[in-house]
């Protein structure tokens, strides 16, 4: 039988390959310098053995180990979690070992890249000029949709779009949950995307602006207005006035042209398959490194999802204290886990699995192809706005809701959302969904903005990394919309880890 290359291998170290399409027991195929004869059905996305991995040895993938054999594989069996198990297990000592390799790559002089953009007072750059209304609480939820469809009817000529984003929190909450919802909001509502906020109160709530404006400090009027609805006779008559105004304000400001080093973009992937790391989070990591080339900077999240690639964050860090903030996070999250009895390294989602993802060292290695090769240069906590220009960590969890809104809260003013299996979910700020794979990116066009499938196709990633970063700056500056915006899916969710009362 003719050996075919239905199997990729990603690195050279690698013992196990993927398989490109659904392949029968009996199909010979040929993956690097190997040829192997399938023993097993290897369904698309799916790994095989390339040689026989005695019971106990690591399985290896990205060049480093996803597991180990449960019992002897042979060589063209399928690999999944019949026969693999994880090597992770509870919280680990560190030690600093710069990776200099990476560190010194990044100290050659920066590349020149422009947008058209709205430059803001305090120095930062939206590639909105929308109106959010925030709610302090989900009691006024309604007000603040009906606000947002009434003012885009009558000012939305003005702006970007002008749009409410509900939420449940502000109330019945404790100490650092309740913190962290203000902490969120804060964030939302400072983002250079929205060129005006109106902060929309019940008034009774125990994030009353009484409360919660002490920790907004110091706002520009024009900017940011408040409206108390217990406080007004007719909420709705004085919002649509706040509105007006902060319309006016905003429709004067124009875009100009500013420096990608002001550019902030977070990356999150979700609903993954075992193609996500090799191409699409794997072109987001380029992306990366040339955005922080550029002087700009991303910000990676999803914690419990670095489990077992974290060390290649840590030897990445620029200082020692990066790194303990890098233990930190890391640890933090896992003390999370077994506060509610929960496994550290709990399996990947069903999702996940289905599309042949095995452990969570698999999917970690994956998920941090997203952060590239730049050196991390902080650790943000949430609703912790980017400072230093670079690679920053989030904390969060891997909830694909709740991560994008952490990352809207710390400034980026879009998002790049790779997945293999499709979500339609938006955040307020332009949301690039990357398809992993080709027939993704066809039955999806409404959900997906970019085929990174081309990759498996003879494109090289330096085509489409090209094209890929031209595109983005085409969305920053207005000329393109992602799928998100214009079927209007934009929302946000608040991390909860508290008692309701």
């Amino acid at each position: 039988m003719k050996e075919t290359q239905h199997l990729i291998q990603i690195a050279r170290e690698d013992n196990v390959a993927v398989a490109l399409a659904d392949l029968p027991a009996g199909t010979v195929c040929r993956a690097g310098d190997t040829t192997v004869t399938l023993t097993d059905p290897v369904p698309f996305g799916h790994k095989a053995a390339l040689t026989d991995i005695p019971e106990g040895q690591n399985i290896i993938k990205y060049g480093h180990p996803i597991g180990h054999a449960l019992y002897t594989i042979r060589k063209g069996q399928h690999i999944h979690t019949q026969n693999l198990k994880t090597n992770l297990d509870g919280i680990l000592d560190y030690t600093y070992t710069p990776n200099q390799t990476c560190l010194n790559s990044f100290s050659a002089p920066k590349e020149n890249a422009f947008f058209q953009g709205y430059l803001r007072p305090d120095g930062k750059a939206g590639i909105r000029n929308e109106i959010w209304i925030i709610p302090t609480v989900g009691c006024v939820n309604t007000t603040a949709s009906l606000l947002a469809k009434e003012a885009n009817k009558a000012f939305g000529q003005r702006t970007d779009g002008i749009f409410a984003y509900t939420h449940n929190m502000g109330c019945s909450q404790l100490t650092e949950d309740f913190e962290r919802t203000q902490q969120i909001l804060k964030g939302l509502i400072q983002h250079p995307n929205a060129g005006g906020v109106l902060v929309l109160s019940l008034g009774c709530e125990n994030n009353n602006l009484d409360v919660f404006k002490p920790v907004l400090g110091d706002l520009d009027p024009n900017r940011v207005k408040f409206l108390v609805t217990q406080e007004a006779e007719d909420e709705y008559e004085e919002g649509m006035q706040l509105l007006k105004e902060l319309t006016q304000y905003v429709s004067s400001i124009k875009r100009e042209k500013v420096s990608a080093e002001k550019l902030v973009v977070g990356f999150k992937c979700g609903g993954s398959d075992a193609f996500s790391g090799i191409t699409a989070n794997a072109l987001c990591g380029r992306i990366t490194d040339k955005l922080v080339r550029c002087g700009g900077s991303a910000v990676l999240t999803e914690v419990p999802e670095m489990f077992g690639a974290e060390t290649l964050l840590m030897e990445r860090a620029v200082s020692e204290e990066v790194f303990q903030d890098e233990v930190k996070l890391i640890n933090d999250f896992k003390q999370y886990f077994t506060k509610y009895k929960q496994t550290i390294y709990e399996n990947p989602s069903p999702g996940n699995k289905k599309g042949g993802i095995s452990s969570l060292e698999e999917k970690s290695l994956g998920c941090t192809q997203k952060g590239g090769q730049a050196p991390v240069v902080g650790v943000l906590d949430y609703g912790q706005s980017v400072e230093t220009h670079g690679l920053n960590l989030l904390t969060g969890p891997g909830n694909d809701q709740v991560s994008c809104t952490n990352l809207v809260a710390s400034g980026a003013q879009m998002v790049l959302f790779t997945t293999g299996r499709g979500n339609p979910f938006g955040t307020p700020v332009p949301t690039v969904k990357i398809s992993s794979n080709t027939p993704l990116y066809l039955r999806k066009k409404h959900w997906i903005d970019y085929n990174a499938g081309q990759l498996l196709e003879g494109k090289t990633f330096e085509e489409i990394t090209e094209d890929f970063f031209s595109y983005l700056l085409k969305v920053a500056s207005g000329e393109v919309k992602t799928q998100n915006e214009i079927y209007g899916y934009k929302e946000i969710s608040v991390f909860r880890d508290g008692v309701i009362l």
